[in-house]
C-alpha cells in the first residue's frame, strides 16, 4: 500500500509546473493576433502559453523541443509552425526560447516579416 501511494504521488507531481507566471502577452503576426492577460507554465517536457479574454482561453499552446501543439490544430513540427505562423528563417526553438526567458519584459520585433511579440510578466 505504501509503495502504491509513493508511485501515485510521484506520477501526479510530475505534471506540476516547475514555474508559473502571469503576464500580458502580445503576439502579432500575419496569421495570429493575440493581446491579453495570460499565463506561462514551464513544465519539464514543455512550456505552455495560455491567453484569456473575458475568462475564456483564446490561445492554449504547448511548446515542446520538437513540436508546437495548439488547441485549434494538431501538433506541428517547429519548422512548419515557424514557416506558417512566423517566418521560415527563424530557428526552430525561437518561440520556446522567447517564452522561457526569465526577464520581466521580453520584446521581439521583425518589421520585415510583420512579427511582434511582447511579454510583460506581472
Amino acid at each position: 500500500m505504501i509503495f502504491s501511494l509513493i508511485l501515485f504521488t510521484g506520477c501526479f507531481s510530475s505534471n506540476q509546473p516547475q514555474l508559473t507566471s502571469s503576464a500580458t502577452i502580445l503576439i502579432k503576426t500575419p496569421q495570429m493576433k493575440f493581446y491579453d492577460k495570460g499565463f506561462i507554465f514551464k513544465y519539464k517536457e514543455y512550456t505552455q502559453v495560455q491567453i484569456f479574454n473575458a475568462g475564456t482561453a483564446i490561445l492554449d499552446m504547448k511548446i515542446y523541443d520538437d513540436k508546437i501543439c495548439r488547441s485549434t490544430f494538431k501538433c506541428q513540427d517547429l519548422k512548419t509552425f515557424n514557416k506558417e505562423n512566423l517566418a521560415s528563417s527563424y530557428p526552430d526553438n525561437f518561440l520556446k526560447e522567447l517564452f522561457e526567458r526569465n526577464q520581466k519584459e521580453v520584446s521581439f520585433k521583425d518589421k520585415e516579416n510583420g512579427v511582434f511579440i511582447k511579454i510583460i510578466r506581472d
